[in-house]
C-alpha cells in the first residue's frame, strides 16, 4: 500500500514514461523540423496556427489561446518570428489597442513546406507504432485530464 503522498509502482511508472515520452518527442520532433525545414517547434506552432486561419490572421490574445502559452513567451517568439520576416504586426482594425499577427508571404512558403514533412515525421515515430485502440485511448485519456484541469483552474490564471 502507498502511503499519501507517494505514488505506487504502477502509477510511477505511468507517470514518469509520460513525462519521458512528452520530453523527448519534443526535443526529436523540434530537432527534425529544424533539420528538415529551419523551423524551431516554436516557430512550426504559430505559423501553423496562423496558416489554418481564413485570413492567415490572429490577434494575439487569440493566438496566446490557442497555442496555450504565457504571454512573455509568444512576445519574444512574434518578435523573433518579425526579425525573419515570418509573421507581421498590424494594428486591430476594430481594436486600437490590440495587434493582429498575420503570417507573411515567406511565412506561408515556410510553413507550406514544413506541414507535410512534419506530417510525416508525426506519422512515423508516433502513429505508426500505436494501435487505433491505443490512439483512441490516448485521446480519452488527454480529453479526462485537460476537462480536469479547466475545472481546477483558478480563476487568476486567466
Amino acid at each position: 500500500m502507498t502511503e499519501p503522498g507517494e505514488l505506487s509502482d504502477r502509477e510511477r511508472r505511468a507517470w514518469y514514461a509520460f513525462l519521458t515520452m512528452q520530453e523527448d518527442l519534443r526535443r526529436h520532433m523540434n530537432r527534425q523540423l529544424l533539420n528538415d525545414t529551419g523551423l524551431s517547434l516554436a516557430d512550426y506552432a504559430v505559423l501553423s496556427t496562423l496558416w489554418m486561419q481564413p485570413d492567415n490572421s490572429l490577434r494575439v490574445f487569440e493566438l496566446r489561446e490557442r497555442l496555450r502559452w504565457e504571454k512573455t513567451r509568444l512576445t519574444h517568439q512574434i518578435s523573433r518570428m518579425v526579425t525573419r520576416g515570418q509573421v507581421e504586426r498590424n494594428p486591430c482594425a476594430d481594436d486600437p489597442r490590440g495587434q493582429q499577427i498575420t503570417l507573411t508571404p515567406a511565412g506561408h512558403e515556410a510553413i507550406t513546406k514544413a506541414v507535410p514533412l512534419h506530417i510525416d515525421y508525426v506519422r512515423r515515430v508516433f502513429l505508426d507504432v500505436v494501435t487505433p485502440r491505443q490512439l483512441d485511448s490516448l485521446a480519452a485519456l488527454s480529453e479526462a485530464v485537460l476537462d480536469n484541469l479547466t475545472t481546477d483552474e483558478d480563476p487568476a490564471d486567466t
